[in-house]
């Protein structure tokens, strides 16, 4: 008789992190349809080449490693999709926060603050001291008269307080700058 075998996420979990991936969420959805989303480690040598988004070389790369590994611990699927967690990333985790402390982010809340769930701002802190500060250096619109905009104001939190947090997608298409760009942009105003 075979010993236990390891469930969908330890599975899924291992094989993306030993490709140098991070997992960042798995979603079984009806038909047998099992949906992976991964995102690239800072730091990380990726032989796809150097970018701090995931390619599809990256999604491919899992994709075939997992058909296998799922095939081998006999886990029944029907399709396989795997791909980056998209400009608007749910954060999960503590270390989600880390690594984007800086980003604009939009929380929700699971009990409302001032009659609101959901604040939109610059994510700070770190080490379980988080806050958001809202109305922080918003840039003018090209084009546009400056209007005044409300003052600037910071909302401490917890993680436990949050029913959700994600990136607040860029749409400039010109992408998410990097946290080195963005410092150095901060020191130069």
């Amino acid at each position: 008789m075979a010993g236990p075998r390891l469930g969908w996420r330890e599975v899924t979990e291992s094989t993306v992190s030993g490709l140098g991936f991070e997992l960042v969420d798995l979603e079984r959805a009806p038909r047998g349809l099992l949906r992976i989303y991964i995102d690239r480690r800072r730091g990380h040598i990726y032989p796809s080449g150097e970018s701090e988004f995931v390619l599809v070389a990256d999604c491919e790369q899992v994709t075939r490693q997992l058909q296998y590994v799922l095939e081998v611990e006999g886990l029944d699927y029907a399709r396989l999709e795997v791909s980056s967690p998209g400009l608007d990333r749910p954060l999960r985790i503590e270390a989600d926060f880390v690594r984007f402390v800086g980003h604009e982010v939009s929380l929700n809340f699971k009990l409302p603050f001032q009659g609101r769930k959901v604040f939109k701002g610059l994510l700070q802190g770190g080490a379980g001291a988080w806050s958001l500060l809202i109305g922080a250096g918003k840039p003018a619109v090209k084009g546009k008269a400056n209007v005044a905009s409300s003052p600037e104001q910071q909302l401490d939190f917890a993680l436990s307080e949050l029913k959700e947090a994600r990136l607040v997608p860029v749409v400039d298409f010109k992408g998410r700058i990097s946290q080195k760009t963005a410092d150095a942009e901060r020191a130069a105003q």
